[in-house]
């Protein structure tokens, strides 16, 4: 198959990296200087130029703040029955550009951002793939990811952002709550230490990513139940409850199984 990645990042030139063996692969950035470490693919830093490589799947592999600007500088150059995907953890406005670009589409999102994950090995991270959208796109993509042994979901648009608020907001939020109150430590100890790496990784996202799954409509409810529990937890400290601390530890423990 002729596919066409669009952005030369982490998870482009990972992509591009995993399917050059088996397919003719080309990459597409505007920035020259990212190209330089891509191999095994055509590279391409016009958007003119890609009119001749005539892709039959499109991924776009963009920052989330240009991934619908990549897709429409890219209709012009590419042909009526190839199909467009993107990888982006937040779905902001794809379903509505899907629904009117003309083309066949797959959406889904490899839960494993180049921040934590070892590219090299991810037999222990997961995929979503939405329903909606082309069939043998989808069936790419499940080939795709069962050969990286990731585990793989299914959802609707509307379920992956309520997934998603979940499982990347309340994360997010919790960990820039530490960054805000954290001073230096002289002596930190171990859990510190973590906690810290945690942050410093969250923050070298890019602020327009932190933000857009942050004001996913769900989060405020994540937000709030979040809340709920330091309230919980700031009456068991002050009343020096130790009944209730160890109900509360059990019920975190309880969660955690």
């Amino acid at each position: 198959m002729k596919i066409l990645i669009l952005g030369a990042g982490k998870m482009g030139t990972f992509f591009s990296d995993l399917l050059s063996a088996d397919h003719q692969v080309g990459i597409y950035d505007p920035d020259p200087s990212k190209l330089r470490f891509t191999y095994g693919a055509e590279r391409f830093s016009d958007v003119n130029d890609v009119d001749g490589f005539a892709p039959e799947l499109v991924i776009n592999a963009a920052t989330v703040k240009y991934t619908l600007e990549a897709f429409r500088n890219i209709l012009p150059h590419i042909p009526d029955d190839c199909i467009l995907s993107d990888i982006a953890s937040v779905k902001t406005g794809l379903p509505e550009f899907y629904a009117e670009c003309n083309h066949r589409y797959v959406s889904t999102h490899p839960m494993f951002g180049p921040t934590f994950a070892s590219l090299s090995n991810l037999e222990n991270e997961n995929a979503i793939i939405i329903t909606e959208g082309d069939t043998a796109g989808r069936e790419f993509f499940h080939k795709l990811y069962q050969s990286l042994h990731l585990n793989i979901a299914e959802y609707t648009f509307a379920e992956h952002d309520l997934t998603i608020a979940y499982s990347l907001s309340i994360p997010f939020a919790s960990t820039l709550v530490f960054a805000s109150v954290m001073k230096h430590q002289d002596a930190p100890g171990t859990t510190f230490k973590r906690h810290k790496r945690i942050a410093d990784g969250l923050m070298s996202e890019d602020d327009y990513l932190l933000s857009e799954i942050l004001f996913n409509p769900h989060t405020s409810r994540q937000l709030e139940k979040i809340q709920q529990q330091l309230r919980t937890l700031q009456s068991i400290v002050e009343r020096h409850d130790s009944d209730g601390m160890k109900n509360y530890l059990d019920r975190v423990r309880e969660n955690l199984k």
